[in-house]
């Protein structure tokens, strides 16, 4: 049985229980505990493997939080530039909660390298920290970003093309 058997076998319940009171999601749960037990193959050496494993975990829940935070950051953005954009303001609260849907759809749309670009430059990265961060030269780095944008504008207006197209449909 080698260490990562022995500490799984040991640690998983618990953990497993832990993070699914943090999160109130068991599946949720499994998946970081599992993330955890990857990291723990990866740790060459842990002086308290419980409090490791506990601290690993929790370290993976906050990053998610972060991501989370940053994504409605970014879709709030997005809708604040749609909104001024527009000739005519949108007055009601039920049209710019649609519009932050959209832009959050069409933002979970792109691939995960378009959309990590565009949050790392949106949070003010810079060419070659984007580069490192997601293993791309840093030549490659304003090709990526060019590209994401045309996708997330592509779909932004297909998402909103269909919107209003079952509108149309719904009101006849």
């Amino acid at each position: 049985m080698t260490d990562v058997d022995r500490l799984f076998r040991t640690y998983h319940t618990a953990l497993v229980r832990y993070l699914t009171r943090r999160l109130g999601d068991r599946d949720w749960a499994e998946e970081v505990a599992q993330e955890t037990f990857v990291r723990a193959l990866r740790q060459k050496s842990m002086e308290n493997e419980r409090a490791w494993l506990f601290a690993v975990a929790t370290n993976l829940v906050r990053d998610e939080a972060r991501k989370d935070n940053t994504r409605r950051k970014h879709l709030a953005l997005l809708a604040e530039e749609e909104r001024e954009s527009m000739t005519e303001p949108r007055e009601t609260t039920l049209e710019r909660a649609q519009e932050a849907a959209l832009a959050r759809k069409a933002v979970d749309a792109l691939g995960e390298k378009d959309r990590l670009a565009l949050l790392m430059r949106e949070e003010g990265l810079d060419y070659n920290e984007i580069a490192e961060a997601l293993q791309l030269s840093p030549g490659s780095v304003g090709t990526t970003l060019s590209r994401a944008r045309r996708r997330l504008v592509e779909s932004y207006e297909a998402l909103e093309k269909s919107r209003q197209e079952r509108e149309k449909n719904a009101a006849s």
